[in-house]
């Protein structure tokens, strides 16, 4: 079995920045531990599967997969995705993907956000306390907040924090399987953030878009508006456009096609 995959850099300007994705269009869904496998073979932080949407719901259902899991979210890949049917399509303005537990997602062009815009549910968090968190992160103080599809967030005094960061990855992984987000107010942007992942086979993630769902509803209540900049300093990097518009966040950015070819089973 021949099938076609792109590697994809999304929220990126140029090629091999950002972050990557393969995006894999099928004709039926294969076995959960083959798309897990493939998954793994590819060693991105996500691999995204998609297919026409027999349903008519949307135009496609979308899966995706890191090196270790599925999960329900996944913003850099759609965007990724997004850019693979549209590109392949350029009379579209928009692409619809129906997921299993973040609802319809929508990718359209849109020139003034940065090539695409994405809409992305809202997930606000919450202030809790997570044991352990602080110390394996490696900082004394910070404010963290949790949302209960798996994400922390740990909000810190400065930009020199989150760029100082040197977290435990084992002690995070303990900790359980979320998404850990760090973020203070940004230097040259209005906001900056890192993100961990470690128990998903991650342990730091380039982009992600999925971080923003928890992180724009956060700070567009603490800057007082709904639109703001933002950057994830990892080492690849990568700028997103961030509004707010009701329960959905949208994030604006775009896309480099770095490879194509076909994967052999």
């Amino acid at each position: 079995m021949n099938l076609p995959f792109a590697q994809i850099d999304a929220f990126a300007d140029r090629p091999f920045t950002g972050n990557p994705a393969a995006v894999m269009p099928l004709r039926e869904w294969l076995a959960d531990a083959v798309l897990q496998q493939i998954a793994e073979e590819n060693n991105l932080s996500e691999t995204a599967f998609l297919l026409p949407d027999a349903s008519g719901a949307a135009d496609f259902e979308l899966r995706w997969f890191t090196p270790a899991v599925e999960v329900a979210l996944c913003g850099h890949a759609t965007l990724a995705s997004g850019h693979f049917v549209l590109s392949a399509e350029p009379a579209r303005d928009r692409v619809t993907f129906r997921t299993r537990r973040a609802g319809i997602l929508e990718v359209r062009r849109d020139a003034a956000a940065g090539g695409y815009a994405m809409a992305l549910p809202a997930y606000p968090p919450a202030p809790a306390e997570v044991p352990g968190l602080l110390a394996a992160l490696g900082v004394g103080l910070g404010e963290t907040l949790r949302h209960p599809n798996g994400y922390d967030l740990t909000v810190l005094e400065s930009a020199e924090a989150v760029l100082a960061l040197r977290p435990d990855f084992a002690a995070l992984a303990a900790i359980g399987d979320t998404l850990n987000i760090v973020t203070a107010p940004g230097t040259d942007t209005d906001v900056i953030s890192r993100v961990f992942a470690p128990a998903a086979g991650i342990d730091e993630d380039p982009v992600t878009g999925s971080a923003h769902s928890v992180l724009a509803p956060y700070w567009a209540k603490r800057l007082g508006r709904d639109t703001f900049s933002a950057f994830q300093a990892s080492k690849r990097g990568g700028r997103l456009a961030c509004g707010l518009a009701g329960d959905r966040v949208i994030l604006g950015g775009k896309c480099a096609t770095v490879i194509m070819g076909e994967f052999v089973l």
